[in-house]
């Protein structure tokens, strides 16, 4: 399941995963929410959350945020992936080197240091 965090900068899109996440999580609610976005701004800043109780992405899951991502391979200023999976982690940071967007991984603990990374330079 995906849900949008409120209570963030206007260009920010806040999400956070729990359980399993599906392609329709990605029909149904990321995808909506990332186009509605886009259409306000060119730039847009990420914050994925995998708390404690995200389980796993679907295989359609991770098709469609592998073709969500490249579809807007440039509109991402920067990503905060926040998660202790480590397999997520160490893909943020390959990620990091080979897409234009920054992207940084944070530890659960650490939610509101990537919220504020996020909230730098935004009016």
């Amino acid at each position: 399941m995906i849900e949008i965090l409120e209570n963030y900068p206007a260009a920010v899109l806040a999400i956070s995963a729990h359980g399993r996440v599906t392609g329709e999580d990605y029909r149904d609610v990321l995808t909506p929410a990332v186009e509605s976005k886009f259409q306000q701004f060119d730039k847009l800043r990420l914050l994925y959350h995998l708390g404690p109780d995200f389980k796993r992405f679907t295989t359609t899951a991770l098709w469609d945020d592998a073709r969500l991502g490249f579809h807007h391979l440039r509109g991402f200023e920067r990503i905060a992936l926040v998660t202790d999976v480590e397999w997520l982690r160490k893909l943020a940071r390959t990620a990091n080197t080979a897409l234009p967007a920054e992207i940084r991984e944070f530890s659960n603990a650490d939610l509101e240091k990537a919220s504020e990374w996020l909230g730098e330079g935004l009016d």
